[in-house]
């Protein structure tokens, strides 16, 4: 099993990293969380899940281990698969998301896309017991990108990585940018995360 990989940022975008290690390029799938918190270095240690099936071998990186706690959580309920997972992870900080858990807020969790009454009811049941409302969590200090192009740009990118239709993705984004043209590229997904 992998801990972390730890090396140097050779492709960064909102839902993907590629570290070179050695002169290795792993491919990492990463939440919004984990790309704020690195978006500014040039390398990074992310700490690592392991998705293996008949298919495909999937990583899914994290900044720290609360993160991955919560990821392992997230997927440990049924019907919930690790880009679900990840999905969350980016629409919700981990201290949002404890609390939407602690104070049972179904509506909140089913704002996220895939998230049904259904799925959010047995997320909320299975890990209100699991999960501290009261986590203290370091937040991590978003870094400004200042050409709204290349925030439109890498939000559609990102989106559609997630699997939302692009022509949806560039009118949320188009109409979430015009409202706060100062938004981060993060912002401008989470907000369009709950749009979509």
């Amino acid at each position: 099993m992998i801990e972390y990989i730890k090396g140097d940022i050779a492709e960064l975008g909102p839902a993907s990293v590629v570290i070179d290690c050695n002169g290795l390029g792993y491919f990492i799938n990463i939440s919004l969380n984990t790309y704020s918190a690195i978006h500014n270095l040039s390398s990074a240690k992310l700490y690592i899940y392991e998705a293996i099936r008949e298919d495909a071998y999937v990583l899914y990186g994290f900044a720290d281990k609360q993160e991955r706690n919560l990821f392992l959580l997230l997927i440990s309920v049924s019907g919930i698969g690790g880009n679900t997972a990840r999905m969350i992870l980016s629409a919700f900080s981990p201290s949002e998301l404890a609390n939407v858990i602690g104070t049972e807020n179904v509506n909140m969790l089913k704002t996220v896309k895939g998230i049904g009454l259904k799925t959010a009811q047995r997320v909320i049941v299975d890990l209100k017991d699991k999960i501290k409302t009261s986590e203290s969590v370091s937040s991590n200090a978003m870094g400004t990108i200042s050409l709204n192009s290349e925030v439109q740009e890498e939000a559609v990118a990102a989106l559609t990585m997630l699997g939302f239709n692009t022509a949806a993705s560039q009118k949320v984004v188009t109409a979430i940018i015009k409202e706060d043209p100062q938004a981060k590229v993060e912002q401008v997904i989470k907000l369009a995360l709950k749009r979509l």
